[in-house]
């Protein structure tokens, strides 16, 4: 007999919503660039974010999957941490440039 799966994380189709909501994220300086000179991103900057963007909600899923419900918060506040720190050293290197 097969149970039928409530849960959004266990659903395959979890990773569409992901890559929906990443193509979101990344129409904001899309469209900033229609209106503006001061946002220049080119298609490495997109194609960069939207890898860790989706990369990062990928991992979240395949993470929580194994792991119990009561730690997703948990587990989600350190993929939160992952994806700032590596956001802010691709922008700028706040981390590893310290001296310069």
């Amino acid at each position: 007999m097969t149970q039928k799966v409530n849960d959004l994380m266990l659903k395959n189709s979890v990773f569409i919503w992901i890559a929906l909501a990443t193509g979101a994220v990344l129409l904001v300086p899309f469209i900033a660039m229609q209106f503006t000179t001061e946002v220049k991103w080119d298609e490495a900057d997109f194609i960069v974010m939207g890898s860790l963007l989706f990369g990062i909600a990928s991992l979240f899923v395949m993470a929580t999957r194994r792991a119990p419900r009561k730690h997703r918060l948990l587990i989600g506040g350190m993929f939160i941490a992952a994806f700032l720190y590596l956001w802010a050293e691709l922008a700028v290197g706040v981390f590893t440039n310290l001296g310069s």
